[in-house]
């Protein structure tokens, strides 16, 4: 069905979910999360191999109902619930990407569905649309299955990045600061490689293995970002080694009307900006959600009411950018306990009543002490 310039497009059974298997927007393609599950909607056995294995089968279905494929994918998410399953999902995954792969970001959460290893979802560009790998000149080639950015037309996706060095390869032992400025010195070398600069950066997600360094990796990250940060949703994940603390992964759009907004207060008036953080980005015909909660002292405890909230705060950032529920075309929900799936889904249909957007929902903890879900969007017209 097409609203509001998006297509949304379903593959395998319909399970009743509030969310489509993909949706298409001009020249992206976004496809919701999937898992391993069969026809039916069942996991299928096996290890991560075979959970992998049968995850991209299930991407690729869902890439190739919206008239895509994997081929065209610009930017994977892969979620594992044990860090030593790593290895063994590369082995796999390479085979579906044997050159060219898209930009990749893979940390360790939990995940919805009991017994599920691993969750992917991702982006891809439509059939035909340009899509060029970024690699900065004097960096090695990655050892695994990834490229560092993917570009398309004046959008890039970038790898999610830890701190190594580009030139060997080899991990950069530090503190959280320091390693969130390897980071961003990393991405920085990706963004000139692609005609870009921090400024042009619009989207990012930091994923920390303890949330109790997160004023370390703001006051790092404020560094390369300013005035006019991108909008950023920042949780607690497990990484693919005990060395990295944090891994960062980053959107960049070139467009030099570029404009940031500030949630508005519930009354309408204008709030104070975040100084990490802008509420959304609009950049390229699209709007960039940060990740937003609903912990109040009236929500403490209640994650629907919580859900309720973090809508509404949503809502009111689309209608200040000039956007609706309609254009929302993807997002991504962190929870902090499994069993609030459900009352996140009730929520869900109360707003999004049909052409729901693609959703990847996982496990992990958050850095609000008393937030219970975090949702981040995109938003297309």
């Amino acid at each position: 069905m097409r609203t509001s310039g998006k297509e949304t497009f379903r593959a395998g059974p319909d399970l009743g979910l509030p969310f489509s298997t993909a949706v298409r927007a001009g020249d992206l393609v976004y496809a919701s999360g999937v898992l391993a599950t069969d026809s039916s909607g069942r996991l299928v056995p096996g290890d991560v191999q075979a959970q992998t294995q049968r995850a991209l089968d299930n991407m690729r279905a869902s890439f190739e109902a919206a008239g895509t494929g994997l081929a065209n994918a610009a930017s994977i998410n892969v979620y594992l619930t044990t860090p030593s399953d790593f290895a063994a999902m590369n082995e796999v995954y390479r085979t579906y990407w044997p050159n060219d792969p898209p930009a990749r970001t893979t940390v360790v959460t939990g995940l919805v569905a009991e017994g599920a290893l691993i969750e992917v979802a991702g982006v891809a560009v439509r059939a035909g649309a340009q899509r060029v790998v970024v690699h900065p000149p004097s960096w090695s080639r990655s050892p695994l299955p990834y490229s560092y950015g993917i570009r398309t037309g004046d959008t890039l996706f970038l790898a999610g990045l830890v701190a190594r060095r580009g030139r060997d390869d080899a991990a950069v032992p530090a503190d959280t600061a320091a390693q969130t400025r390897i980071v961003l010195e990393n991405a920085g070398e990706v963004l000139r490689a692609a005609g870009m600069t921090h400024s042009d950066v619009v989207s990012a997600r930091v994923y920390v293995t303890d949330a109790a360094t997160f004023r370390d990796m703001n006051a790092a990250y404020r560094e390369s970002f300013p005035a006019e940060p991108p909008a950023r949703a920042t949780v607690q994940a497990g990484l693919m080694s005990p060395e990295y603390l944090v891994e960062i992964t980053l959107v960049a759009v070139r467009d030099p009307s570029r404009r940031p907004f500030t949630t508005p207060r519930p009354d309408g008036g204008d709030a104070t900006p975040n100084p990490n953080l802008s509420s959304a980005v609009a950049a390229g015909g699209r709007l960039y959600l940060s990740g937003m909660l609903g912990d109040t002292d009236e929500t403490r405890g209640d994650a629907r009411a919580q859900a309720r909230e973090t809508f509404a705060r949503i809502g009111r950032t689309l209608s200040a950018a000039g956007f609706g529920w309609g254009d929302v075309v993807d997002g991504l929900v962190y929870l902090t306990a499994a069993g609030d799936f459900p009352a996140l889904n009730d929520v869900y249909r109360e707003v999004f009543k049909v052409d729901f957007p693609a959703r990847a929902t996982v496990v992990t903890g958050l850095v609000a002490p008393e937030g219970l879900v975090e949702i981040m969007f995109v938003a297309s017209n």
